[in-house]
């Protein structure tokens, strides 16, 4: 042949070139391509601890399970990523392979790639040969198989870890998971569904107790600070293992300048590094770390997963959640959540299973059904929610928050439900006032701050209503200004609650102020300053200055009663508060006492006939009128009235409700006049006791029932 060749090589094949005829016969023999890991032997656990803290009870049994002849095991570690679950597996693979004479052998088990490659290399370990590990390489013989063939063939017993094990899907259909008499399986996961692990022993694992977290920390940075300083900055990372792991990491590689605790714990409040909390903390990561390793990506890989799994839902559930605080969550909460697009409320209870079943939220028990998730998981989501969809879930999560807060609670003990909301209430508010989200919302988040405070105060708690009613006003002022009618109402109830606690001259120097602004904002009769007159009464009663509070229940009587009419709740109440100003000593012999006295008849028949005979506002005027009899002296009448309030309160309210006790001492002051020191003085004693309990031993109403039940005592004739 005259004319060139052209040829070309693939592989390991050779070109040749010659004359004339030749036959050329070529074995090619290709050893399979090892894509497998590098070590079974040894666990990839990126930074081991220094020390397993806590966690005592569930190593004592899984140290049980590798004792000597036991196998056919299999033990399931699930909880919420990031709270020491590999940890656990590691030290008990430690001690496996340690002392207790197993084989140790750890298979990523996060995708089916690295699951099947892991596998197949425990096989390799046990005893398989290459043909054999080819063969299911290349789907000529099943690889699960192959690889518990050579487990059960296992002359020495064996500990295999299956870590971060969190599409159970892929064990299952696999085949992968399995039991052998010759060794035990942990498997590590977030799935906590025990659908999934049937045969399985499981195992939940959360955060740490307060002085192991800290402990965690001083481990990794021991020269950072002190235990107490530790435990503070264990406390604002939720005591989450992998926050703690990262933070100590940061502070024990640091070398221009190193920080103290205390500064690693004013960075995360104050954020005087320019960077979120989340990622100040990813800092403390080693160098390419995965996502399970970083604070900001380890949940993403889970809602990432249910998406994978149809739904989508859950991502926005959960960052509706971030909407509140860590706290317990009434699951009740979530009845009828819409948020358009991306949550039908048909697909809600699918979206919490999923979360639940991922460990990314937990579901409580008890008198009220809670979920409580993590605060760090809250926060790392809330970063990542785009800006476009945060007023829109502040907005559902403020409508949410109403379905529950009732809007005029009752007098007495609140729905447990509703005092669970506190933390929520004002998460939010902090929310969508730092985040300057739009007027409408921030007024929705200061309502529900309002009917909160309101159930609290009504529940007898004045301390904490006040507390929160100032809280509230810190973040809302800023936003709305103080004349905005929330501002108003919050402005309001604080002004009560210092008058319940017995500060009555601050009590009239904020209604003062609070009357002028909503005169000059909202006008002489709009309600909210005709409530302001109402109440500012109350202390000029309590101060002796009864002439300046009489203009002021009238003018709050005249404007309601013109707006909302005779018969309206509100109008009723101004007169119930008005006819209690008669009490006054300062009034005694002027003809404004005797007519005012002379409305309580009537007044109680109004409101029988507009609210019922059990109505609260019913009872007040009873209870007023009788508190006016007795201050005149006409006891025996103010009798009646008194035991039917003390009857419906006995029903409705706990012994020591302050509106209870309150009807107890106007019973006690009856049968005092009546020279009945008998029955008055155990009367006026579980007064008192409830005084000091309630309010103090230094309230002035504790001590004036005090010096009336030593007068009392002193009066009792002595018994024969």
């Amino acid at each position: 042949m005259n004319g060139g060749n052209d040829a070309r090589a693939d592989g390991h094949g050779r070109v040749y070139q010659a004359s004339g005829d030749q036959y050329i016969i070529e074995h090619h023999h290709h050893a399979p391509e090892w894509s497998g890991p590098d070590s079974v032997r040894h666990p990839a656990v990126g930074r081991p601890p220094v020390v397993l803290r806590d966690r005592t009870v569930e190593m004592e049994r899984l140290r049980a399970t590798v004792g000597p002849g036991v196998g056919n095991g299999v033990y399931v570690l699930h909880g919420l990523g990031g709270c020491g679950k590999t940890a656990v597996a590691y030290t008990l693979f430690q001690h496996a392979t340690r002392h207790a004479g197993r084989a140790g052998l750890w298979v990523n088990a996060s995708d089916p790639a690295s699951l099947r490659a892991g596998m197949l290399a425990v096989a390799a370990d046990r005893g398989a040969g290459d043909a054999e590990l080819a063969g299911a390489q290349a789907g000529l013989r099943p690889a699960a198989d192959l690889v518990w063939e050579y487990l059960d063939r296992s002359e020495q017993p064996w500990l295999l870890v299956l870590d971060n094990a969190d599409t159970p899907a892929v064990l299952r259909d696999g085949g992968w998971l399995r039991t052998s008499p010759c060794g035990v399986v942990l498997v590590t996961t977030r799935q906590a569904a025990r659908r999934w692990w049937p045969g399985a022993e499981l195992l939940q694992f959360g955060v740490l107790p307060r002085e192991d977290a800290a402990r965690v920390l001083q481990d990794l940075a021991p020269d950072a600070g002190s235990l107490e300083e530790a435990a503070e900055v264990a406390d604002r990372l939720g005591r989450l293992p992998l926050a703690l792991t990262l933070a100590g990491g940061f502070l024990a590689h640091q070398v221009i300048d190193p920080w103290t605790l205390a500064d690693y714990r004013h960075r995360l409040d104050e954020g005087d590094t320019g960077a979120h909390p989340i990622e100040l903390l990813d800092q403390g990561a080693e160098p390419g770390s995965d996502s399970r390793r970083l604070l900001s990506g380890t949940w993403q890989l889970s809602l990432d997963a249910l998406t994978a799994q149809g739904l989508p839902e859950a991502t926005t559930l959960l960052r509706l959640l971030t909407c509140w605080a860590s706290d317990p969550l009434p699951v009740k909460v979530l009845a009828g959540a819409a948020i358009e697009p991306g949550l039908h409320p048909s697909r809600v209870e699918s979206a919490l299973r999923g979360l639940l079943d991922h460990s990314l939220t937990d579901l409580l028990t008890g008198e009220v059904r809670g979920l409580r998730t993590h605060g760090i998981l809250l926060d790392s989501v809330a970063r990542t929610v785009p800006d476009e969809e945060r007023e829109r879930l502040a907005a559902t999560a403020a409508g949410l928050l109403a379905a529950v807060l009732p809007e005029v609670p009752e007098r007495g003990a609140q729905d447990p439900a509703v005092i669970q909301l506190t933390p929520h209430v004002m998460a939010l508010l902090r929310r969508v006032t730092g985040r300057r989200a739009g007027r409408s919302v921030v007024e929705a988040a200061a309502d529900r701050a309002v009917r909160l405070v309101t159930a609290v105060h009504r529940s007898g708690d004045y301390a904490s209503a006040l507390s929160l009613a100032e809280e509230a006003l810190g973040l809302c002022v800023p936003a709305l200004g103080a004349d905005n009618v929330f501002v108003v109402r919050l402005r309001q109830r604080a002004a009560r609650a210092v008058f319940r606690l017995g500060r009555f001259e601050e009590s009239e120097a904020l209604y003062r102020r609070l009357l002028e602004d909503c005169e000059r904002a909202l006008g002489p009769d709009a309600p909210d300053t005709l409530e302001t007159c109402l109440r500012l009464a109350l202390p000029l009663f309590v101060r002796g200055r009864t002439q300046d509070a009489i203009p002021l229940a009238k003018r709050a009587v005249r404007g309601r009663e013109e707006s909302l009419g005779a018969s309206h709740p509100l109008s009723l109440l101004a007169r119930v508060i008005l006819l209690e100003l008669a009490a006054a000593p300062e009034l005694a012999g002027l003809p404004e006492r005797d007519e005012l006295i002379a409305t309580g008849p009537a007044l109680i028949a109004d409101c029988h006939a507009a609210l019922g005979p059990e109505h609260p506002v019913t009872l007040g005027a009873e209870l007023n009128h009788a508190y006016v009899l007795n201050s005149v002296g006409r006891a025996e009448e103010a009798l009646p009235p008194i035991r039917h309030a003390l009857a419906v309160y006995g029903a409705r309210l706990t012994e020591q409700h302050p509106w209870a006790l309150s009807a107890r001492r106007t019973f006690a002051i009856a049968l005092g006049l009546l020279g009945r020191y008998d029955e008055a003085i155990p009367t006026m004693e579980t007064v008192v006791e409830g005084r000091v309990r309630m309010l103090g031993p230094t309230h002035p109403w504790t001590l004036e029932d005090e010096e009336t039940l030593a007068g009392y005592r002193s009066r009792r004739r002595p018994s024969c």
